[in-house]
């Protein structure tokens, strides 16, 4: 058995799923991550880093390959995080909502692929491996699951909140495996993602400011690290109290 905690993470190369990876490395965690790309230059330079594996998973046939690939790179040592950090939001030509009315089905069909079902294939793939280190989940949602935002489209919105409820039903399950599973809600995070109209929503946020991709990675780092052994199925809002209103 592996003497460090391991960390498998999606969509490490930027924002949040950056931030994340530099969080654990930084408490010694041995970190395997995926996303679109290759490997990043700071993964060569980490030595916590050591593993990225790049795989589409917007994409089942890639997300098949990506777990194989995580079993047999895991072999029978235990995994003590799954982090589904992944995600997409499409964006209109003219920066409009994406809605019901106005966007492409296919598009819905693409984004629940991402944002859903790989979380989904993800935790049923990687369960023993799970249940190995009795380990803990994160999904990453969103407060544009829990309420009506001005620029989250509705295939978006939906598809985060349908990965909240997801979350409560994987925690009674897993439970029975001595797995936790959690999700982090961020709000307006200062990321790739974020909208340049998105200045306009700081007065609505209690603490008068964007939150950053660090304010997210410590609130995962918590819920896989022991302080949190008896939490499961919460959904910690990271959104400066903008979830409130």
């Amino acid at each position: 058995m592996s003497a460090r905690k391991t960390l498998l993470l999606t969509g490490a190369s930027r924002g949040i799923g950056h931030a994340t990876v530099r969080r654990f490395s930084d408490a010694g965690w041995r970190v395997v991550t995926t996303s679109r790309e290759e490997v990043p230059p700071e993964c060569k330079r980490d030595p916590n880093w050591t593993h990225h594996i790049a795989a589409d998973l917007s994409e089942p046939a890639e997300v098949e390959r990506f777990v194989g690939e995580a079993r047999n790179l895991l072999g029978e040592d235990a995994l003590d995080a799954l982090v589904n950090n992944a995600g997409v939001s499409p964006k209109a030509p003219f920066r409009e909502r994406l809605g019901v009315l106005n966007g492409e089905i296919a598009d819905w069909h693409e984004v629940f692929q991402l944002n859903f079902f790989t979380p989904l294939s993800l935790a049923r793939g990687l369960a023993a491996a799970l249940a190995r280190g009795k380990g803990a989940i994160v999904n990453v949602t969103s407060i544009a699951g829990h309420a009506l935002h001005p620029f989250a489209g509705s295939a978006y919105s939906t598809s985060k909140a349908a990965l909240s409820a997801l979350t409560r039903e994987m925690a009674a399950e897993f439970g029975q495996l001595g797995v936790r599973v959690n999700a982090v809600a961020p709000g307006e995070i200062e990321t790739q993602m974020l909208s340049p109209e998105t200045e306009a929503l700081i007065p609505r946020i209690p603490l008068q400011r964007l939150g950053s991709p660090e304010d997210v990675a410590a609130a995962i780092f918590y819920l896989c690290a022991p302080e949190s052994a008896y939490v499961t199925g919460t959904e910690i809002f990271i959104t400066g109290g903008q979830h409130l209103y």
